[in-house]
């Protein structure tokens, strides 16, 4: 029992020991992770821990104190104590001594830490805040930023600039070159009151003065260049040229207003005070070769689109008649076409800005009040155009069936009942039925779901809903 007893004792006393071994080996442990800790900071301070996390939480005027300064402490490859008030310079080894339970220093190995002294005088005293900055510094380093990419920017300009001087030349020197090669620059406003002068003149020749129309109807495309024209006066010479005894001048002259009336307003008030719209009518209704009537028939519907005041000016002038009796002469299918589909678009645009003003509430605005002085449907009833219109269905082209479908559309509510009462455009409304119904299955075996033809067949059989 003795001898048991004895070496219980015996293995609690080496339990003994190996715990307090264990022990200090934790304590040494703990003291190389403190000092590993302490190696990643540049500067510390072992004493102002708790001084450092109070101005971290300090407030802004705190910020503004001149921060604090320390003795840099020199460490060599042998392990020195650290007093207090000393700063450990970067990549430096620390540790606590378990036996005095004081603080040592040493360099490191590495010779990456060894290049952190170099440079340092004994003695030094340095910030320890060094990664530390005010909100002045930042803006100061901010101010220096932007002024240096300002002066990048301004560099890159100055480049760019430097770039496009070899690549080009002032407009200046050029002419100067092309005045000694005879060769002159004209601006656009230049080069029209040219042709104008020259179509005007008595001394040129026909083919001069088509030339210069030809050649100017190409700049009055440009909505300025057309507001450049009436400036100086050449409009007004064109709209004359209208009085020609020269087809080809005719022609051309309407070439020219065509352009120039197109969606520029200011042209086309000038144009109808200054007698264009009479002088068209007369070509429409006297004999002239087609091409000319085609150029004409052109200036006109580009003279009355959006131009209310002179649709209301082409009505008082019988213009309904003057196309009626275009359309039903031999060989003008071509225009007939032509003139139906500018009914169309006189129908439809008037009915579109009735319906813009019942949306917007306006009750009294200038322009509607305008379409509403232009009786164009009663018009169109008195002079026979629901017969006219219907009629023109028989054209052989699918282009032509399509205009002609769309005009019989917008005038369904005025000629309902001329179309009822008209055998010959029921007969030629289930024909075309028949020919699109098979062009339409055609177009559907061929995987086409909404063709060209189909939407003619609706056309057809909306038109045939409406007159049953």
């Amino acid at each position: 029992v003795n001898s048991g007893k004895a070496l219980q004792g015996l293995i609690l006393l080496r339990m003994a020991r190996l715990g307090i071994l264990l022990g200090l080996l934790m304590a040494a442990c703990f003291t190389f992770c403190l000092g590993r800790k302490d190696s990643e900071l540049a500067l510390t301070h072992p004493e102002e821990s708790s001084t450092k996390e109070t101005a971290r939480k300090g407030s802004t005027a705190e910020e503004e104190l001149e921060p604090e300064v320390l003795e840099v402490f020199h460490p060599t490859h042998e392990w020195q104590a650290l007093h207090p008030g000393q700063a450990v310079p970067a990549g430096s080894h620390v540790r606590l001594n378990l036996q005095t339970g004081a603080r040592e220093v040493k360099l490191q190995d590495e010779d990456k830490f060894r290049s952190n002294l170099k440079g340092l005088k004994k003695g030094k005293r340095l910030d320890i805040n060094t990664n530390t900055y005010t909100s002045q510094d930042l803006k100061s380093a901010l101010a220096k930023f932007k002024e240096g990419a300002e002066k990048e920017n301004s560099k890159e300009d100055k480049e760019r600039q430097a770039k496009v001087k070899r690549l080009f030349r002032p407009i200046e020197e050029l002419k100067k070159d092309f005045e000694e090669l005879n060769v002159v620059i004209e601006t656009d406003m230049q080069i029209m009151v040219r042709l104008i002068n020259k179509f005007n003149s008595s001394s040129s020749s026909l083919e001069e003065k088509v030339a210069a129309l030809f050649d100017l109807e190409y700049y009055v495309h440009q909505m300025d260049n057309a507001q450049d024209l009436l400036s100086f006066g050449g409009l007004q010479v064109v709209i004359n040229g209208l009085n020609s005894t020269e087809p080809l001048v005719k022609e051309y002259a309407a070439f020219v207003l065509g352009a120039a009336f197109s969606s520029n307003p200011k042209v086309q008030v000038e144009a109808v005070e200054g007698g264009a719209l009479q002088k068209l009518l007369v070509i429409l209704a006297t004999e002239q070769p087609l091409t000319a009537k085609k150029k004409v028939l052109f200036a006109l519907c580009s003279l009355l689109r959006h131009f209310p005041y002179a649709q209301q000016q082409f009505l008082k002038l019988g213009g309904l008649q003057v196309l009626r009796s275009l359309v039903q002469e031999k060989g003008t299918e071509v225009l007939a076409v032509r003139v139906v589909t500018l009914l169309y678009d006189l129908v439809t645009e008037k009915m579109f800005a009735e319906e813009e003003a019942e949306l917007t509430r306006e009750t009294s605005p200038e322009k509607l009040q305008q379409y509403r002085q232009v009786h164009l449907l009663p018009g169109l009833r008195e002079q026979g155009w629901c017969e006219i219109t219907a009629h023109l269905l028989a054209l052989p082209e699918h282009d032509a069936r399509e205009k002609v479908l769309q005009t019989l559309g917008a005038l369904l509510a005025t000629c309902r009942d001329h179309y009822r009462q008209d055998p010959q455009l029921s007969r030629t409304l289930v024909s075309l039925q028949a020919e699109y119904q098979a062009l339409a299955a055609l177009e559907l075996r061929e995987g086409e779901d909404e063709g060209y033809f189909r939407e003619l067949l609706g056309a057809i059989n909306s038109l045939l809903t409406e007159l049953r």
